[in-house]
């Protein structure tokens, strides 16, 4: 099922891609860029980028206007979504990053109320199995790039409802996942 991404109306708006200097009208401006990064990425199950690469994707290159967002300006925006918990720079030169558009604990209770659901309470996964296994096609955490999945397992380890084991060729699985914590009240 191919869904088609919808533009916010900023973006056929030229002035949208020069931040704006009135402090009120940026920062209405920097939630609307938030919103669409993580809206296009999510559509797209793109969770990892260069800066470089995210100035000439369409998300800051509008071919259509002639219009892209400069790359400092990029940089304002992806450092506001940092703030807000749903960007990690991988390296120390800001150069790339992971977008997320979920934070790990959303994702762990989506693949806890999967396996609850499936009747694979202690089953043990590989991570290729949650993340590209036919049982799991339906699932939003489908198609999840492996960073984001451990960092979800890691979330649900922290909350005693998985334990992650590490094989003899240091690829992760999981193991245990989800005893359930059953709340007596």
């Amino acid at each position: 099922m191919a869904m088609s991404f919808e533009w916010p109306w900023q973006y056929r708006f030229p002035p949208f891609f020069t931040l704006q200097p009135n402090v009120d009208t940026r920062q209405k401006q920097l939630a609307a860029w938030c919103s669409l990064v993580l809206s296009f990425c999510r559509l797209h199950k793109q969770s990892s980028m260069t800066v470089m690469e995210a100035q000439e994707s369409p998300l800051f290159n509008n071919v259509k206007l002639q219009r892209k967002l400069p790359v400092e300006s990029i940089q304002i925006v992806l450092e506001e979504l940092r703030k807000k918990g749903n960007l990690e720079w991988l390296d120390k030169s800001k150069s790339s990053f992971l977008i997320m558009w979920r934070r790990p604990e959303e994702w762990g209770k989506l693949i806890y109320q999967w396996v609850s659901r499936s009747g694979q309470n202690n089953s043990i996964f590989t991570l290729y199995e949650l993340t590209n296994g036919e049982d799991t096609e339906d699932e939003e955490f489908h198609g999840l790039d492996e960073a984001t999945l451990l960092r979800a397992l890691q979330a649900l380890q922290q909350e005693h409802k998985a334990e992650i084991i590490t094989v003899s060729d240091g690829r992760a699985a999981v193991a245990s996942l989800l005893r359930l914590v059953l709340d007596p009240s």
